[in-house]
């Protein structure tokens, strides 16, 4: 099977991914035109991670974003159901302090109840099998009081800028897949998958309906990409305020 079908079924993603992995990096500079830097320094300033907390990067493929929390003190968690995304990382940034590697199911996390302080995915929640159960997985393994920060493809308010996008989407973007990506045809279903993915509005509906609170939004790139934000309802345990 060279692509993952709509069905999102979770061999198939994982293989695409174990198959993109190599390259995955260099293609999201090149896809984005450099806008994923940009992206993954907005979601570090959004985790805002702190010396001595944890925190839980799901689907974080190599490990280029959960980098940039260990560098603030945290101690991270990488983790991802493609074996050969974590290889890859584990190769890249397995050295950096406070960051390990751990292979996981978004829908099973091999994780304690209410064990991070911040809880995030960027790019990944669009290829689970089960999106409002990877909502309540991810609710479950944050401590009360802690944090969400989902950030993903969407849709540009505008609506014929949207249709632009969509052709690049279509057209575009496989022909310079099919020169640079070690499995191009994993970059036809990303293009399908973005486009049918719900917009914001929506997205936050569907965080709020797993038992997140305060679910609020910010358009990225006038709203190709969207940062979601939520906590967990609760005082976290040890504050003063605690009963």
């Amino acid at each position: 099977m060279t692509r993952a079908s709509l069905d999102k079924r979770p061999d198939a993603v994982a293989a695409m991914f174990d198959r993109t992995a190599e390259r995955y990096d260099l293609m999201n500079d090149v896809l984005s035109m450099g806008q994923d830097r940009l992206w993954r320094r907005i979601v570090a300033r959004a985790v805002a991670a702190r010396p001595g907390e944890r925190v839980l990067d799901l689907a974080a493929g190599t490990g280029t974003s959960t980098v940039e929390f260990a560098k603030a003190g945290a101690q991270c968690v990488a983790c991802d159901f493609s074996i050969g995304m974590l290889e890859v990382g584990t190769r890249k940034n397995g050295g950096t302090p406070g960051l390990r590697f751990a292979a996981g199911d978004a829908l099973r996390l091999p994780f304690a109840d209410a064990s991070f302080d911040a809880v995030t995915i960027s790019f990944g929640i669009r290829n689970v099998a089960d999106t409002d159960a990877c909502l309540r997985e991810m609710l479950r393994v944050t401590r009360p009081g802690g944090r969400l920060v989902i950030c993903e493809f969407s849709h540009i308010p505008v609506r014929v800028v949207d249709r632009a996008f969509t052709q690049y989407l279509v057209h575009v973007m496989p022909r310079i897949a099919g020169l640079l990506s070690s499995n191009p045809d994993s970059y036809g279903y990303l293009s399908e998958s973005i486009q049918t993915w719900p917009d914001q509005r929506a997205m936050a509906a569907r965080i709020q309906r797993a038992g997140w609170e305060r679910v609020a939004w910010r358009n990225l790139s006038f709203g190709i990409a969207a940062v979601h934000r939520a906590w967990k309802p609760g005082t976290p345990p040890g504050s003063p305020t605690a009963v």
